[in-house]
């Protein structure tokens, strides 16, 4: 039965996702295609006026853009050297990705796929650590909160928990947003915008930091503070995303425990007497089981992984007595 009901919400699941790239590719096409045409009239109307100003050939004027492109990187000085590398190496394993800069010598491709390979991993087992320590703390101080507001029995939900991540992580791009627009010369919203795409590692490289006046050479206090923001960032955006899945999470299992619940009612309800089904997930008694496995899963998730406990479900705790041992009729 469970097999069935998995599978029909992980059906469903998919039938979302697909739905939401509908909407998304409708809202975008709506909101993004006549400025597109606008901006590709206007282009070739210079384009053409730039050819008869000087006199350039079709040819003559495409390996212009193709020089122009390829200059475009270094207007921040020499990318490849210490600080430029270790900003490269920073988009690689947290898989931001600008595209800003890119291995020039195939040395240097090969050596990028086997240093993400094991980068990538690395990075993500340590920012899931810190966001675990970051939760725990946040969870510490929300309790010596409420002990102020002289509550008796305080206790952090997960509800709480993604409230605070969300003023967090909206504190954390605020303050990105407000240092980059100074440094970068951008307005308030478009550092904004390039803080979420950044720390979510979308890395859309329309709005990179860095990238003007020979930057990486010329200041090195806001070279540090943009690699520091760009990692602690991270773990920011990291530990809130961690939350929201596991609300996620446990709304998905709502539905098992109402009807845990129910087959939990049905077999308190039988006569003593009667003899426990055997094979472990057979009748009531496995469908309670099952239920109680999966919440428990998540109990432990939340305990170990995110810092902080939930309250103990009725499914946790009908499955702790459906568990205990039971005397035998004589």
């Amino acid at each position: 039965m469970w097999t069935a009901r998995a599978s029909a919400r992980t059906a469903a699941l998919l039938l979302c996702v697909l739905c939401y790239l509908l909407a998304g590719a409708a809202v975008f096409d709506a909101l993004e295609s006549e400025a597109e045409s606008g901006r590709r009239r206007l282009l070739a109307q210079k384009r053409g006026e730039f050819r008869r100003r000087f006199g350039f050939s079709a040819e003559d004027y495409r390996e212009l853009e193709r020089l122009a492109r390829q200059a475009e990187p270094h207007r921040a000085g020499r990318q490849w050297r210490f600080a430029g590398s270790f900003y490269f190496a920073i988009t690689v394993i947290t898989t931001i990705g600008y595209g800003h800069t890119v291995p020039g010598t195939d040395s240097g491709k090969v050596f990028c796929m086997f240093y993400a390979l094991l980068g990538i991993p690395l990075t993500l087992v340590t920012f899931q650590s810190l966001g675990e320590r970051l939760n725990a703390l946040v969870r510490c101080l929300l309790l010596g909160a409420k002990r102020c507001l002289g509550l008796r029995r305080p206790h952090v939900s997960t509800e709480n928990m993604v409230v605070a991540g969300l003023l967090a992580c909206a504190a954390t791009l605020a303050l990105g947003a407000a240092t980059f627009s100074h440094f970068e010369g951008w307005s308030f919203f478009h550092a904004y915008y390039y803080c979420f795409i950044t720390l979510t590692t979308i890395g859309f490289g329309d709005f990179v930091a860095l990238q003007s006046e020979e930057a990486l050479q010329r200041t090195p206090p806001y070279v540090a503070f943009s690699f520091l923001y760009i990692l602690l960032g991270l773990t920011v955006i990291g530990a809130f995303l961690n939350l929201v899945v596991l609300r996620f999470l446990a709304a998905s299992a709502e539905g098992p425990q109402r009807a845990a619940r129910l087959a939990g009612s049905l077999h308190r309800a039988a006569p003593e007497s009667h003899a426990r089904p055997r094979g472990g997930d057979a009748g009531p008694a496995g469908s309670i089981c099952s239920s109680c496995r999966r919440i428990r899963q998540l109990e432990r998730c939340a305990r170990d992984n995110l810092g902080f406990s939930p309250p103990s479900s009725p499914v946790a705790v009908c499955g702790s007595r459906a568990d205990r041992p039971r005397a035998r009729s004589i």
